[in-house]
């Protein structure tokens, strides 16, 4: 958050961020924050940051695409050879941040990550469209091209080789789930006095609910 005068000083400055009003549970929180986000002027409310460590340790972070969640986790698609797929193969845990502006509202989330059962890639990976489809058998994804007539060579390829709408999932694209084991909700107030409630899953399965200094 940038110290400019004004910046980031709970302009819309909620009070109902509080402990005694959450849920046992964090994700019924989790779908109010992200329904209110769909309902407000975001172009992509489901877009989270994906931060993972690289197999020789270097962290490594992007913007991917939440394609569901539940008490089950929260999932996201990929090709499995890409850097983010050799960082989880290397090491299975990662980290989210939803960031959604106009709402002065963050989600960080971080667990282990697994991937999921192949008929569930299939449903999700049928349900998208040709181009994304064959994108997914064309992109060497994360891997150097010389230009981009290598990408449009690529594809082309694959739509030689899958003339009609029958394309099968690439063994090497997938889906992932997070499991989270800590997510933390955080609401700008002002004077930089934001609230921070952070629930911890325990081994047991359920949840323990703390409030976090600013």
């Amino acid at each position: 958050m940038t110290d400019a005068p004004g910046a980031w000083q709970g302009r819309l400055d909620r009070a109902d961020l509080r402990q005694h009003n959450a849920p046992r549970d964090p994700m019924p929180l989790f779908d109010a924050w992200l329904s209110a986000a769909q309902a407000a002027d975001i172009i992509e409310p489901t877009a989270m940051t994906l931060a993972t460590i690289d197999p020789d340790g270097t962290p490594s972070a992007r913007t991917v695409l939440l394609k569901g969640h539940g008490i089950d986790g929260f999932r996201f698609y990929s090709n499995y050879n890409s850097r983010k797929g050799r960082a989880l193969a290397a090491h299975p845990v990662a980290a989210l941040v939803f960031w959604w502006e106009q709402l002065e509202r963050q989600v960080r989330v971080t667990g282990t990550v697994e991937k999921l059962a192949a008929a569930e890639s299939d449903a999700y990976y049928h349900k998208r469209s040709r181009g994304s489809r064959l994108g997914a058998h064309a992109s060497p994804q994360s891997r150097v091209m010389s230009n981009r007539a290598e990408l449009e060579a690529h594809v082309a390829a694959a739509e030689r080789r899958f003339p009609t709408d029958t394309i099968p999932r690439p063994a090497h694209w997938g889906g992932y789930r997070l499991l989270p084991h800590s997510i933390e909700f955080w609401q700008a107030r002002r004077s930089r006095l934001h609230d921070r409630l952070r629930y911890r899953r325990m081994d047991d399965g359920t949840w323990t609910l703390e409030r976090l200094a600013p």
